[in-house]
């Protein structure tokens, strides 16, 4: 482990590193009741989807252990799965299109493939720093607040209504009580520093919703997609096949226009989530150089990007870095050795399908409402007294995403607004060619909405 990981350079050991990979386990292990749950909602069995998530998180993990040696694991990315259904798959079937996540795992593997070349020619750090910084939080932000709706919608706490568009859920119902209950307890949890909070939270409000099934407070009914919150495990711990290679590259063709739009919104969002994350565990892990910059950038970047593809070819959503990866790193992980201890783990978890597929939607409300918070925090460092080319485009994002429903809508408008403002004032030489490339394929899209397209 010396040889592989230089433990003493980095002044840890084994216990430590071992320690510091089972709590970010801990940490991020919710992605596997939640992305089953998200990703169902595009049409992919939820059993495939489990187990497309254990393996890719192993094999991103883990690449980023040998590669970069970095204490950071990745799965599965939030904000990215939720835009993976109801941005891109949601709409699609409605429109009639059969099979729709085809499409979007084809968006995920075009966009790793351009992540990689991306990487190998270091224009994926250079981009990071280039791209407004309000716009990145704003970004960040709105997707919190989108995951958040999401959550909520998912267990009853806002409905639908004619007058209002929104409205409280019915406050009689366990869904609803329970989630709200379980989201205190998160919170909780969070201010005493309990590692793997968000999966406590997730495990506590589901075992409340087992009492309440024995007491006939939340019913089973199938029909109506109330299913018994008891595992079935009559067929005991089987591993499901994922979905292997669900590819259409016809849709392609014939839709070049939306198709980009998809692969740029899952690049933008992608691009910032895996930087910020990458400096933010660095940071925190002392593993930045005397300039501030991330040694061994490069590897790191090019271990998320092949994970993306590899998770593509498996039937599940971008693979990315994880900022839970910050819990291991409290607990004293410093090297590649805590990925190695995550990854493994993340394998040893294949087998668990039917508990974890058992959870419900109101259980995970309470992670996915908490993991919002966090993402939504970022409005904190956004700077709204600065000029517009900044100010306007980063709240854009903050408020286009949840009001629309849609993390694609969000990144559109807000770089339609950045590219027209900055060209208004005289600034058109600031701005970066892609976000010009951005600009006019989203300019394209608006014109294709516009005309009922």
């Amino acid at each position: 482990m010396e040889t592989l990981f230089h433990l003493k350079e980095h002044g840890t050991n084994p216990k430590t590193e071992v320690i510091g990979g089972i709590t970010t386990f801990l940490a991020m292990v919710y992605i596997l009741a939640i992305n089953p749950s998200i990703l169902s909602a595009s049409g992919l069995p939820a059993d495939a989807v489990f187990t497309a998530t254990c393996v890719s998180a192993a094999f991103g993990t883990l690449l980023m252990a040998f590669l970069a040696n970095y204490p950071v694991a990745l799965a599965s990315g939030m904000g990215l799965n939720a835009y993976f259904s109801y941005s891109v798959c949601v709409p699609m079937a409605e429109a009639g299109v059969t099979d729709p996540y085809t499409v979007a795992l084809t968006a995920i593997l075009v966009e790793g493939i351009v992540f990689i070349l991306l990487t190998a020619c270091k224009f994926r750090e250079a981009l990071v720093n280039d791209v407004p910084r309000n716009l990145k939080l704003g970004i960040t932000a709105g997707i919190g607040l989108f995951i958040c709706i999401v959550g909520m919608k998912g267990a009853g706490i806002v409905v639908s209504d004619p007058d209002t568009l929104l409205s409280l859920g019915n406050m009689s119902t366990a869904p609803v009580v329970l989630a709200l209950i379980g989201f205190v307890v998160t919170g909780i949890l969070y201010h005493y520093k309990v590692p793997g909070y968000i999966l406590i939270g997730i495990l506590v409000t589901w075992i409340f919703g087992m009492f309440a099934q024995m007491g006939d407070w939340y019913t089973v009914n199938t029909s109506a997609g109330a299913a018994s919150l008891f595992p079935d495990l009559s067929n005991g711990l089987q591993i499901a096949a994922p979905v292997f290679f669900g590819f259409d590259f016809s849709y392609v063709t014939a839709h070049a226009v939306e198709f980009m739009v998809i692969v740029f919104s899952f690049l933008f969002v992608d691009l910032f989530d895996t930087a910020g994350t990458l400096i933010g565990v660095a940071s925190m892990g002392g593993l930045l150089d005397k300039n501030g910059n991330l040694p061994k950038a490069k590897q790191a970047l090019f271990a998320d990007s092949l994970a993306t593809v590899f998770g593509a070819c498996l039937g599940t959503s971008t693979v990315t870095s994880y900022v839970e990866s910050t819990a291991g790193v409290s607990a004293g992980a410093r090297t590649g050795m805590a990925s190695l201890v995550t990854g493994l783990l993340f394998l040893a978890a294949l087998p668990l399908a039917p508990l974890f597929l058992a959870i419900p939607s109101f259980a995970t409300a309470p992670a996915l409402m908490f993991v919002g918070l966090l993402m939504a925090s970022s409005v904190k460092d956004m700077d709204f007294t600065a000029d517009a080319g900044d100010a306007v485009p980063g709240y854009l994002a903050l408020i286009m995403m949840p009001f629309t429903y849609s993390i694609a809508n969000g990144i559109m408008f807000a770089i339609l607004a950045y590219v027209i403002i900055r060209i208004a004032q005289g600034k058109a030489k600031t701005i970066h060619p892609i976000m010009w490339i951005s600009a006019v394929l989203f300019s394209v899209r608006v014109a294709q909405l516009v005309m009922g397209a």
